[in-house]
């Protein structure tokens, strides 16, 4: 069965190409290439010693989608292809919304009339509100988010469950992420930001390498352990096989169903900061600056729907995201530039 991975070139969906072609799926990308590189998709061809197809265009051209439809016999959607960063969205608003939901409502349109109704969605645990109990449930209260790339994600679940509600024949997995970090243990792809990284990982390997001077660590006055904020990381390549867990379950089901892709663990700034230091003995200079706004304390998730529907659950450390995020970054100082 083939899989079309909108957004594939990217960091997740690079990694997702590379663990459905091991598990034996049809891999057909489309990419706009704004913010990924054609690069990784070589890569993991050679990594796999397997093809995939590559169209390069935007989601939102309708007479693309109906040719890559047309061109190839697709049984699933794994639908990445979205805009990211949470700052840029807040300065460029129409254009997040333009792009993200767009490409939904286009995509879906196509899907529609093709007859294919199995889609698998990129979301976040950002649509999560800031008041909730942790750890964070799929049942707990979503909306009110801070930035217009959140509500993009909130807005998409919106869509498609009303869609699964509306249709019933149709399949829908959202599936909310934590905070991705990590690349694969060849150290032949991984995160390959635009510009100054916008995630704590990226810039740490930066850092580490002499791209970047210094790390900032947003407030050390928060009520955790060491008064740094806490995340539930989760190394890629675990994130990825949950999306190869997902488009099996989407086979076999229909209707709308929402599951959490984390580890169930908080680790803080610091944590992260001394565990990439110890595993890779590399000096990683940091300072304590302010917190920066919308940020809270401690965010993570509950795996157990997962476990229990999709048969699922993260099994990398943080010490093996830490050594597999330095392997990628050392071994391609410019990321896919060089």
């Amino acid at each position: 069965m083939n899989v079309l991975v909108t957004g594939g070139a990217g960091y997740i969906g690079s990694h997702t190409c590379l663990e459905l072609l091991e598990s034996g799926y049809g891999v057909v990308v489309i990419d706009n290439l704004c913010n990924s590189n054609p690069k990784s998709l070589d890569r993991v061809m050679e990594l796999t010693g397997k093809t995939l197809k590559f169209y390069e265009g935007d989601v939102r051209d309708e007479a693309l989608l109906r040719k890559i439809f047309q061109e190839n016999e697709i049984g699933c959607v794994i639908h990445f292809a979205g805009l990211k960063a949470v700052g840029e969205s807040v300065s460029q608003p129409w254009r997040y919304y333009d792009n993200n939901l767009n490409s939904t409502l286009v995509l879906t349109k196509v899907m529609k009339e093709v007859g294919m109704q199995n889609i698998i969605f990129s979301s976040s645990a950002t649509v999560y509100t800031a008041d909730n109990e942790m750890p964070l449930r799929e049942t707990s209260r979503t909306g009110g988010c801070t930035n217009p790339y959140g509500w993009t994600k909130y807005m998409t679940e919106q869509i498609l469950s009303g869609l699964a509600t509306a249709e019933p024949e149709w399949s829908i997995v959202l599936l909310r992420y934590f905070n991705p970090i990590g690349a694969h243990e060849s150290g032949r792809i991984g995160e390959d930001p635009r510009g100054i990284p916008n995630n704590l990982m990226p810039y740490i390997t930066q850092v580490a390498v002499g791209r970047r001077e210094m790390l900032s660590v947003y407030g050390n006055d928060y009520d955790t352990h060491d008064g740094t904020g806490v995340r539930d990381y989760i190394h890629v390549v675990d994130l990825a096989k949950g999306h190869v867990a997902a488009v099996k379950f989407a086979m076999e089901h229909t209707g709308c169903e929402v599951f959490n892709l984390g580890t169930g663990t908080g680790y803080s700034v610091l944590d992260m900061v001394n565990t990439f230091r110890d595993v890779n003995q590399v000096a990683l200079p940091y300072k304590i600056v302010e917190r920066r706004p919308g940020d809270i304390a401690t965010c993570y998730a509950d795996p157990a729907k997962s476990r229990e529907v999709l048969g699922w659950t993260a099994t990398k450390t943080l010490a093996d995201m830490c050594r597999d995020s330095w392997n990628w970054q050392s071994n391609n100082p410019m990321g896919y530039g060089e």
